[in-house]
């Protein structure tokens, strides 16, 4: 270790601290006071030829590789599929894959995700960079998200692709969250369907704590079996939840009449007047009658914004049903295709048992689809209060990635506990952006693939790729101020604005 200072009280300072470092790490500090100049002119890069034979000493190779810092030995991955990362310390770009290689190479069992960061570590802006990357490189992207963090780059999308692609579902007053859980393209309807359109009815019908009788779960398999033979062997018939319920509320009536099936096993009208809400003239008649005929299993970029349905206990529930049938739908259909469900901030709709339970089957099985589910938080608490959810995310995603985890430093062996972080692990957590270069706009992030390779590498983005990802409400303002003044034209929005700062900067 070579140390100086600009006098000797505090080169002494420095000496001893080095010293107090080393002892720290079981090794005994030798002070030299001899060769000092030929020891700093053989440190110089370039000069290790003249470093002095007596200084030197013969070790074992294991040994010998601990002295090696190796923060700087980043490389490029070999394979085809990866993300774009910079080296943390020279900036330099480099081609990470964490996701298929690791799998190859038995790194990681399966391709999950759990990525944690407090709010303005720059977490969203990472996932952005993200998915950006996935979708370019042919995945199948569903995000639910409750901070319209990913609006930006679900409308450029939606722009680049006239429409096709893109797909932004959001809750307004004028313009509500609207379903039809009958409609399939194909119109086929195989086990996973009708499962999932059972357990969206059973949702409705029965609250979080109440277990249908067995009787009341055949009932209504019978029900939406029987509605889904009427409009299979009637084409012409329009499949919404008003025809189902006007199914129910006759033809199946007159069905269960003639087996005889008694109210106390399955009281129909009760069934109805408990749905009644979801039918023309009811307050939710808009949630499950949607006139736009979109199978959203051949969209690429999905995104469904939570925020303004967050704290509501009737539609919240029956929107995540909806989205998980559709990730579900896509892993079951799409063959060959990547996948990937990312939940980001969405802790109010998994906490249900139902929900968790959802969350549970698609951790452990989405692997088996070339897919993976990806959640993102700020807050450790969120897992923890939900045992089911802890398990299945933390257990079940082998890739964890951590931002500026400053704000939790002196409750730091709770997160690293949890996690299952190693030591060293925990030591690159904690430096992250410690001594970023302020010349370079960056955020640094820790990857660890299945605890046994971890890296901190830099976010680092041009200037248009900022200002498509930003959250920051001022400058989301402006792009899309400067956007309506160009008919709608978000990327020369932004082409404009970042060739503005670019010219700022060099003034």
């Amino acid at each position: 270790v070579i140390a100086w200072a600009e006098d000797a009280d505090e080169f002494r300072r420095v000496r001893n601290n080095t010293g107090s470092q080393l002892a720290m790490m079981e090794c005994t500090p030798r002070y030299n006071t001899i060769d000092m100049p030929v020891l700093y002119w053989a440190g110089i890069p370039g000069n290790a030829g003249d470093f002095p034979a007596e200084e030197s000493f013969y070790t074992f190779l294991e040994q010998a590789v601990c002295l090696f810092s190796g923060e700087t030995n980043y490389r490029n991955s070999p394979s085809p599929f990866g993300i774009r990362m910079a080296d943390r310390q020279n900036g330099i770009p480099v081609h990470v894959d964490i996701s298929d290689l690791p799998m190859k190479r038995g790194i990681i069992t399966n391709r999950n995700k759990f990525i944690l960061g407090p709010s303005g570590s720059g977490k969203s802006f990472f996932t952005n960079h993200l998915v950006r990357q996935y979708y370019e490189q042919g995945t199948h992207i569903l995000l639910v998200d409750t901070g319209n963090s990913y609006q930006g780059l679900c409308r450029m999308i939606h722009d680049r692709t006239r429409g096709e692609d893109g797909i932004y579902i959001t809750y307004e007053e004028d313009n509500p969250i609207a379903f039809n859980p009958f409609y399939t393209d194909c119109g086929l309807f195989d086990v996973e369907k009708r499962e999932s359109i059972k357990t969206l009815i059973l949702t409705l019908w029965k609250r979080e704590d109440e277990v249908p009788k067995r009787s009341e779960e055949v009932a209504l398999s019978g029900a939406v079996n029987a509605y889904i033979r009427r409009i299979t062997d009637n084409p012409e018939l329009r499949p919404d939840f008003n025809g189902f319920y006007e199914f129910v509320r006759d033809d199946y009536r007159r069905m269960m009449e003639k087996k005889r099936v008694r109210e106390k096993d399955f009281d129909i009208d009760g069934f109805l007047n408990v749905l009644e809400p979801f039918y023309k003239g009811g307050d939710y008649d808009f949630l499950l009658n949607s006139d736009k005929e979109i199978d959203l299993t051949h969209k690429r970029f999905i995104v469904f914004e939570l925020d303004n349905i967050s704290s509501n206990k009737v539609l919240l529930p029956v929107v995540t049903l909806i989205i998980m049938e559709t990730f579900i739908s896509k892993m079951r259909r799409l063959k060959g295709v990547r996948k990937m469900i990312l939940l980001e901030e969405a802790w109010k709709s998994l906490m249900s048992p139902n929900m968790a339970t959802y969350v549970l089957y698609l951790f452990k099985t989405v692997r088996k689809y070339f897919g993976e589910a990806v959640v993102v938080t700020q807050e450790v608490d969120d897992i923890i209060s939900s045992p089911i959810v802890k398990e299945s995310i933390i257990n079940n995603a082998d890739c964890k990635i951590l931002l500026d985890q400053r704000k939790y430093r002196n409750k730091f062996d709770q997160i690293q506990t949890l996690l299952g972080l190693t030591d060293k692990e925990r030591a690159q957590v904690l430096s992250i952006n410690l001594s970023n270069d302020p010349a370079r706009r960056y955020k640094e992030v820790f990857i660890s693939l299945g605890g046994v390779q971890s890296a901190v590498y830099a976010t680092e983005v041009s200037d248009e790729e900022y200002l498509a990802f930003t959250t920051e409400q001022t400058e989301k303002m402006e792009v899309y101020a400067l956007a309506e003044k160009l008919d709608g034209d978000i990327e020369a929005a932004i082409r404009q604005l970042a060739e503005r700062r670019r010219r700022e900067r060099e003034a």
